[in-house]
């Protein structure tokens, strides 16, 4: 019975060291609203009412980050409705080029 408790409390501590190892670090960008259409392009204050016309049409929301330019995309794009256009910074997991947002906060 011994052993039976002492695997399972080292199972459980391998799986919660691999949990971590595995865990998304959430960052914090500042940048642009865009849509994927214009991506850089759209990266300037002004650009709501294309954006706007460019997601109806089917482009996804992106966010254009300051300084390197780097257009990531969207995972949730909900989380930015209403900010088309503006200078922000998005708080969430960044992978493959891609943002997961958490937050966003008006600049």
């Amino acid at each position: 019975m011994k052993k039976i408790i002492l695997f399972c409390l080292a199972l459980s501590l391998v799986l919660t060291v691999v949990s971590f190892a595995f865990a998304a670090d959430t960052t914090t960008v500042n940048g642009y609203v865009s849509d994927s259409m214009c991506g850089t392009k759209g990266a300037k204050d002004g650009h709501a009412d294309c954006a706007n016309k460019c997601i109806a049409k089917g482009a996804g929301y992106v966010v254009v980050t300051d300084g390197d330019q780097k257009v990531l995309t969207v995972s949730n794009p909900e989380a930015l409705k209403g900010h088309e256009g503006h200078h922000v910074a998005v708080t969430g997991e960044v992978a493959s080029g891609a943002i997961h947002v958490d937050s966003v906060k008006m600049l």
